[in-house]
């Protein structure tokens, strides 16, 4: 009896020791790795919703916008909370079972109608039980119930750490459609400025005699519409700040403007050699996702060894006094039921991962082909763009506005060369935004820069 006790107290202490949790948060991929220092997400704390947040009010670049949104991204930190909910998972499946306390009462007596008895304490004898019971588990159940445990915590981290290439992927986007807005802003304030000197160029000949007051008109409708764009872009460009500041929890935007190598491109490679530099958590989860379904598989096989109940205590009879000792054995048996479905349906699950893992493979190469694709298309348009076709635009608004000096020209034709020069400067900044929206999501595919070596 004291044996049994000393090892019932003993199980209890271990059973309610403080397990440490220390589940490996995945390897940061090196898109925005050098980041890392940036942000807490991954140790936040019980005081993380007190913190202030920061609000920036300065110039900002790309690496500022991007440090912000993993400090202070709101889902970003949810999906961080989501990994410690399965730290506490594992603390709970360490535990050992509770022991339970057991009492039972027996009253008899062999001249008494029981249609009519009366309480224990009353009748003529009494037998009261006392045993301390506690269920033992076999067939490793709690071991293997903590691997499972630990395994979705670490799919947990997979998706904090798909999370984090997300939101920087989000944040670039909303970056670089910030710097689209700003140069578009900029683009139409020269364009302002250039119809209102065409326009005064040629009021001042209509005033002088030299031109009819027709000539006139085109140069007011360009003005008026170049003015119509200009507020377009503005109430774009606040709407573009406003998307880029939620993306660090800010409601409104209080940072000054962004600056980035809009101009700047890069190489881009083939398909071919971007594929063996894919690294995203999407494909490197499943080592992790297979190795959960084979646990569960050994969890649900470790179901069918039955547990054992023991107990022993004391059973005390008031009639004479007397106190014996007892104790109690509880055995399942398993005949029919043997987990048999829980077991198959395991294995089956198992399967459905190896499937859904070459799924998720085939999507990330095709989507790669994609982006790499309008990648290289984007390329060719901008530098295109960049080496002919501006030029010549240029050069032709130049003549013409010269020649129109010397009566060469009418209002009409440098009005017209004029926003064919615009036009195509337009169409510039909108093919160098799809070249940088079209290099960050590949980027996000193969997991880390475009540049990295």
């Amino acid at each position: 009896m004291r044996q049994f006790l000393i090892i019932l107290l003993l199980a209890f202490l271990v059973g309610c020791r403080v397990y440490q949790v220390d589940v490996s948060w995945p390897e940061v991929h090196p898109l925005g790795k050098d980041l890392t220092s940036f942000y807490p997400s991954v140790h936040i704390s019980a005081t993380d919703k007190q913190q202030k947040l920061r609000e920036p009010k300065s110039v900002l670049t790309l690496r500022d916008v991007l440090a912000l949104s993993l400090m202070q991204n709101p889902s970003l930190k949810v999906s961080a909370w989501s990994v410690r909910t399965g730290e506490a998972k594992i603390q709970q499946a360490s535990r050992l079972p509770n022991p339970e306390l057991e009492t039972e009462f027996e009253a008899f007596d062999d001249q008494t109608d029981f249609s009519h008895a009366e309480t224990p304490a009353s009748v003529g004898g009494v037998e009261t039980a006392i045993q301390l019971r506690y269920p033992i588990e076999f067939g490793g159940k709690r071991a293997r119930r903590q691997t499972v445990a630990e395994l979705e915590a670490k799919l947990l981290g997979w998706d904090y750490e798909a999370k984090r290439l997300d939101i920087l992927t989000e944040t670039t986007l909303a970056f670089i459609d910030v710097l689209q807005a700003q140069e578009q802003v900029t683009l139409n304030e020269e364009l302002t400025r250039l119809s209102e000197q065409v326009l005064n160029m040629v009021k001042a000949k209509v005033e002088a005699g030299v031109l009819a007051y027709i000539e006139q008109v085109p140069a007011q409708i360009e003005l008026a519409d170049t003015q119509v764009s200009l507020e377009r872009s503005r109430y774009h460009l606040q709407v573009s700040r406003q998307v880029l500041a939620s993306t660090w929890g800010q409601s409104t935007p209080t940072f000054g403007r962004v600056e980035g190598r809009f101009e700047t491109i890069l190489p881009v490679p083939a398909v071919e050699q971007l594929i063996p530099r894919i690294s995203v958590p999407e494909l490197d989860r499943w080592q992790t996702e297979i190795g959960l379904h084979q646990a569960v598989i050994h969890l649900e096989k470790s179901s069918r060894v039955p547990n054992v109940s023991i107990g022993s205590g004391i059973k005390y009879f008031k009639a004479d006094g007397n106190v014996a000792f007892v104790s109690s054995l509880s055995l399942p048996l398993p005949l029919w039921g043997r987990n048999q479905g829980a077991i198959l349906a395991a294995k089956y699950n198992l399967q459905k991962a190896y499937e859904e893992r070459a799924t998720v493979e085939m999507k990330i190469h095709t989507n790669l082909s994609k982006a790499q694709s309008a990648l290289a298309s984007a390329e060719v348009t901008v530098l295109r763009l960049k080496s002919d076709v501006l030029p010549l635009a240029k050069s032709a608004f130049e003549s013409t506005s010269e020649g129109h000096r010397i009566g060469k020209f009418t209002s009409l034709e440098v009005v017209n060369a004029q926003r064919t020069f615009f036009d195509f400067k337009r169409e510039y900044i909108n093919a160098l935004t799809g070249y940088h929206r079209a290099l960050a999501k590949v980027e996000r595919l193969i997991g880390q820069p475009l540049n990295l070596q």
